[in-house]
């Protein structure tokens, strides 16, 4: 049997938390939910929906993300494959089988779930996040004939191959960093298209012009300097 683990950063999502554990299918073997600095009752709901729920102190989507990655680490029986997904109920979480078949059935070292055009709702991505995506994925087509379509959040990948990525990003390159690096370890990788819904509550990245602009100075500075490296 496939052991699946999903780690969730969280940050202030009271209202969506519970709705994300709940329809996370029963396959998996462990959901931690990682609370990024939360003031709200997101501790609370996640651990009353099931979830294991650690606290991170640090500020940051990478540093709730490296969190979940260590509570892994230190236990005895390691997962198969590791599922990142939002806290913020915009992902459909029960389409988690969709993204672990090409790993389970085809042996693919990493999936995203990519929010095409005609399966989102309106609104639910910004122009700048719509933007950014097109630019990151364009320039990473040009530079290491990448074939990405979306840096989307939602994403399985072999637990073995996440490890020797050596991720380190701490804010809002970690989706970005995780798929240039699996391109230079060159990892098999494939994109599945998921649906996407406007978000419980507001972004606290693409809901904010300078969480926006942070968020592409990050994202663009990862992808030059793996342009730079031989």
């Amino acid at each position: 049997m496939t052991k699946i683990k999903v780690i969730i950063p969280a940050y202030n999502e009271a209202d969506s938390i519970a709705h994300v554990i709940n329809d996370i299918p029963d396959t998996v073997d462990e959901v931690i939910v990682v609370s990024n600095t939360s003031t709200d009752d997101t501790e609370a709901n996640a651990k009353k929906a099931g979830a294991t729920v650690l606290k991170e102190t640090n500020k940051g989507y990478g540093y709730a993300c490296l969190t979940g990655m260590q509570h892994i680490a230190n236990q005895n029986e390691k997962p198969d494959i590791i599922v990142f997904l939002d806290g913020d109920y915009s992902d459909y979480p029960e389409e988690l089988t969709k993204i672990v078949a090409p790993i389970i059935n085809d042996n693919i070292d990493f999936v995203i779930g990519a929010r095409v055009k005609q399966l989102r709702e309106k609104g639910s991505m910004t122009v700048p996040q719509i933007f950014g995506n097109w630019l990151a994925t364009t320039l990473m087509t040009l530079l290491f004939r990448a074939n990405f379509a979306d840096l989307g959040p939602f994403r399985a990948i072999k637990y073995e191959k996440l490890l020797a990525l050596n991720m380190e990003d701490k804010t809002y390159g970690w989706t970005v960093e995780m798929q240039l690096k699996a391109l230079k370890q060159k990892l098999t990788y494939t994109e599945v298209p998921v649906n996407y819904r406007n978000r419980i509550g507001v972004s606290k990245v693409s809901g904010t012009l300078k969480g926006a602009i942070f968020a592409g100075i990050k994202i663009l500075g990862w992808i030059f300097k793996y342009s730079f490296k031989k």
